[in-house]
């Protein structure tokens, strides 16, 4: 007995062994991410949500995708101060408490509120792989190792609505989250044979965190107001105002603090600055491709739904692959070339989208797709490498946290804008049509303003993404522990 539980130890303590416990730890959560966009239809029969409330169910995800914004920054600290081993595993054990939540919710207050409790175990998940993962391994291959945490994410992610719908199909909806409590104990038993190393100078910043996420929180949801396109509300601005409020406070107690969470270095450091600069964009865009191409698919292209999801499957699955083809080339290339290459390809598959009318031939569908994806893929490891670069290994979690965060804020005002910019094209260009005519009286001009606002929100975000290659002409690796060539342990 005590022969295999050495083996295991030795096995765990490995560099495979940590990278495949960190893999399947963020894969877990991952799937969580949007195994409920297959759920939802069902959640909403069981538990008599009318469908003129979708704009309230939908916080089952949007409330996720907050929660799961707002706890990385402390996660990220916490992993620091306290040991990432033991913080990961408490994030786990967070992650399976909301799940077991999830799974006996008997109304909507309920599953919204398990929603977020969940989200803050995943959510806290990530940083702290990405920490561990480069702590992990020398500097000459971090970007590889930052590429297969990515790539386990995004398959997590990609495979989420596969993996749900079969469930739901075989069992029901709540097995989904009753799942993921054994899965989440399971990792937490292997990640005990890990060392944990809590940094006994480190303190951790509780101020600074709870205005840094309450900024966070108030500004991401700001973002995700339709009327911040409208103008129909004043709301989502004042929300904005508060958030800016809480950012200028933060900056003046982080001044003051001894052990600041959102340090000096970071802030002033051209190389996270502009790292962060760029994921947001890379947030904007991406989220606008996974909600528009099987919504165009569903409604002007008029394709199943079955059909619409195999539409985006070409876009998410190229990520993964991409996520490891970035993480090896930046070693020869550097992190500037390989994020100016992966905005490219987003920027050309976007505008090439923009071309797609209501039929399109399967190469000029699959070619901007798989291109899209694998540009999404390739920045991921040179952006996270250089944002962690801006800080020493004692702060890997926080950067982490950071630089993750970008991209989910990114992602909140890239969704505004397709929900509210688009809708409001749409009614403007269809504000003449008569209802009730002919096919080319009604359907037609429809289908046309339809194709048209597609079309501009591709090109839209295709050309965003161009533009940020403006900031990623700056991004360079700083010297910091980020470049030194031995593995820091897990500390």
């Amino acid at each position: 007995m005590n022969a295999v539980r050495s083996r295991v130890v030795a096995w765990g303590s490995s560099q495979t062994g940590i990278l495949t416990i960190i893999c399947l730890g963020v894969f877990s959560t991952a799937l969580d991410q949007t195994v409920v966009n297959t759920a939802l239809p069902t959640v909403m029969l069981e538990l008599k949500i009318p469908l003129t409330d979708l704009d309230s169910a939908s916080w089952i995800i949007t409330g996720y995708l907050v929660s799961y914004t707002v706890a990385m920054p402390l996660a990220g600290r916490l992993s620091d101060v306290h040991g990432r081993v033991r913080i990961f595993q408490l994030a786990l054990l967070v992650f399976a408490i909301g799940s077991a939540l999830v799974a006996v919710a008997p109304n909507f207050p309920w599953i919204v509120s398990a929603r977020v409790l969940q989200a803050a175990g995943g959510g806290a998940t990530v940083p702290i792989a990405m920490a561990m993962a480069v702590a992990a391994v020398p500097a000459r291959h971090r970007g590889v190792t930052l590429g297969l945490v990515a790539a386990a994410a995004e398959a997590g992610s990609v495979l989420g609505p596969l993996y749900g719908g079969a469930i739901i199909e075989w069992i029901g909806w709540r097995w989904i989250f009753w799942f993921d409590v054994p899965q989440s104990l399971l990792l937490m038993a292997l990640l005990a044979v890990l060392p944990n190393r809590p940094n006994r100078e480190a303190k951790m910043d509780y101020l600074g965190a709870l205005l840094l996420g309450a900024a966070l929180l108030i500004i991401t949801a700001a973002l995700s107001q339709r009327a911040i396109f409208s103008l129909e509300s004043i709301v989502p601005y004042l929300m904005l105002a508060a958030g800016v409020c809480l950012v200028a406070l933060l900056v003046r107690v982080e001044k003051r603090a001894e052990q600041p969470l959102v340090a000096a270095f970071l802030h002033r450091s051209k190389a996270f600055v502009t790292a962060n600069a760029v994921q947001f964009v890379v947030g904007i865009a991406l989220i606008i491709g996974l909600v528009a191409v099987p919504l165009m698919a569903n409604t002007v292209m008029e394709k199943p739904t079955w059909e619409a999801a195999l539409h985006l499957v070409r876009l998410t699955a190229a990520i993964p692959p991409g996520a490891l083809i970035g993480g090896y080339i930046m070693r020869w290339t550097g992190v500037r070339a390989a994020t100016i290459a992966g905005l490219v390809l987003i920027g050309v598959g976007l505008i090439f989208m923009g071309n797609w009318e209501t039929e399109v031939q399967q190469f000029e569908l699959t070619g901007p797709l798989v291109t899209a994806g694998l540009g999404f893929g390739l920045v991921i490891p040179p952006i996270s490498v250089t944002a962690l670069s801006a800080a020493p290994s004692h702060y890997w979690g926080t950067a982490a946290s950071l630089i993750t965060a970008a991209r989910m804020v990114g992602m909140a005002l890239g969704l505004a804008a397709l929900s509210t910019w688009g809708i409001e094209q749409f009614y403007s260009m269809t504000a003449d049509v008569t209802i009730g005519g002919s096919y080319e009286e009604t359907a037609a001009p429809l289908i046309e303003a339809g194709v048209t606002v597609f079309q501009s929100l591709f090109r839209v975000a295709g050309t965003f993404s161009l533009l940020a290659i403006l900031p990623a002409l700056s991004m360079k690796l700083e010297d910091t522990g980020m470049t030194e060539s031995r593995p820091e342990g897990l500390s």
